[in-house]
């Protein structure tokens, strides 16, 4: 029997030493050494854990500039037109203000050379009858003052004359009640004459004579009769006359008066037009600049869009892309919504520019190298297409400057510094997959600054 259960020990019984495997495995001492140095290493780590930590958040962003107008633009034209001539060459340096093609039109309406020429004659030949018109109005007024003048010197002759044929109606009347009393006279005499007549104190001839009086006097009275209405009527036609001189003077006023507004109409619509024409003018004027398009601004001529001679184009189209010369450089990044309350303006981050050399630690920045500061200047109020918020970011004053061969639109990669933990703290976090700590600064004095 082998006796595999007893409890001896082989090794005790046995000489292993002998064997050539034994003699490599037994009396070595770098056994030894590994076992010190993976403790060495365990308490090495343990430390390790309970170092700083500082919490960020990396993410990638571009180049920008801090103010809209210094970005990269295209030049477009407010008119159609065909390109005739080119003034640069793409990476020129423009001024602003200097011409960069010359273009030409394609509007019919607008073939005209002489066009704002032709339209400043109209313009002449319009104010001219705009100043015929002002005249003739005002000659109208004049008559018309003429009229209202002469209307009252022929009414007030009229009522001269109706207070004349009023005074003469009063004046015969007075006349015939006269030769009444008269006949009536007349009357009583040629009665009494008959009785004497008759008694015989008084002739024939007399008897006759008073006779004929009284006839004369009946003849009177017809006559003054007749005088009285013809006086009535003289006064009737005074009346006529009044009302037919003012009859006579509202149709020649007023036809003077429809002929003076017929003026103003024409002048008004005159004017109308002159105004329109000088607007016109003006627009030609300023169509005519429209053919040389110019730079906006300082800058270098990035891409001509549109090339060649004779290419024609609409209004709005782009044409050639211009680069400021002159430009505060920014990085805007985009941070995931989870991370979006951690950001706050004012607060410190750490950017890397793609093309330039840099070690990047992101949990010790303090040992980072290539590395260059900035602030957060802006952030988002509004989710971007991508799905993430969008934050500006500055040069920051009290750190290195920004390398100067940067461009705008090149690549970066940010880190934005939160709160200092313990690795051990940061590892635990990651593993539940729990947000970095949340914080909100009280003022600028407790937002983090590193020293690098």
């Amino acid at each position: 029997m082998l006796n595999i259960s007893s409890k001896s020990q082989l090794h005790k019984k046995v000489d292993l030493t002998t064997y050539k495997s034994g003699q490599k495995v037994f009396h070595k001492k770098h056994f030894k050494y590994f076992n010190r140095f993976l403790l060495a290493f365990a308490i090495v780590g343990i430390i390790i854990l309970f170092l700083p930590w500082t919490q960020n958040i990396n993410s990638r962003g571009n180049v920008t500039t801090l103010t809209p107008d210094q970005r990269p633009q295209t030049i477009q034209s407010p008119i159609p037109g065909r390109i005739e001539k080119w003034y640069v060459r793409e990476g020129d340096l423009v001024k602003k203000g200097d011409t960069i093609l010359f273009i030409s039109e394609i509007k019919n309406e607008y073939f005209d050379p002489n066009l704002v020429n032709r339209t400043g004659q109209q313009i002449k030949a319009k104010t001219a009858a705009v100043s015929s018109y002002e005249s003739k109005v005002i000659a109208l007024n004049n008559q018309i003052y003429a009229l209202q003048k002469e209307r009252q010197l022929k009414l007030e002759q009229a009522q001269n004359k109706l207070i004349q044929a009023k005074l003469k109606v009063q004046s015969d009347s007075i006349d015939l009640e006269a030769v009444k009393i008269d006949l009536a006279i007349a009357k009583r005499q040629i009665e009494a004459t008959e009785g004497l007549y008759n008694e015989g104190l008084k002739s024939l001839t007399e008897f006759e004579e008073k006779k004929s009086k009284f006839q004369e006097k009946q003849a009177k009275l017809i006559s003054q009769e007749n005088k009285y209405l013809a006086s009535k009527n003289e006064v009737i036609n005074a009346q006529v006359e009044i009302n037919r001189i003012q009859a006579e003077y509202v149709d020649k006023i007023s036809k003077a008066e429809s002929d003076k507004f017929t003026a103003q109409s024409s002048q008004f619509d005159a004017e109308a037009q002159v105004t329109k024409l000088e607007s016109d003018f003006t627009n030609y004027e300023i169509r005519n600049k429209l053919y040389y398009i110019t730079a906006p601004q300082d800058g270098f001529i990035n891409k001509a869009i549109k090339g060649g001679i004779g290419e024609t184009f609409k209004e709005g189209e782009q044409l050639v892309g211009i680069m400021p010369s002159n430009y505060d450089l920014a990085v805007e990044m985009f941070v995931e919504p989870l991370d979006l309350p951690l950001i706050h303006k004012g607060e410190k981050v750490r950017v890397q520019f793609d093309g330039w050399p840099a070690i990047v630690f992101s949990g010790w920045p303090n040992v980072s190298y290539g590395t260059y500061g900035a602030e957060v200047v802006a952030v988002e109020r509004f989710i971007s297409p991508n799905g993430k918020f969008r934050v500006l970011l500055a040069p920051d004053k009290n750190d290195q400057p920004w390398p100067d061969g940067i461009r705008v639109g090149s690549g970066a990669m940010t880190i934005a510094l939160l709160d200092d933990v313990s690795i051990w703290y940061e590892l635990w976090r990651r593993l539940n997959g729990f947000p970095p700590n949340y914080y909100q600064p009280q003022d600028s004095k407790t937002i983090k600054t590193p020293i690098y």
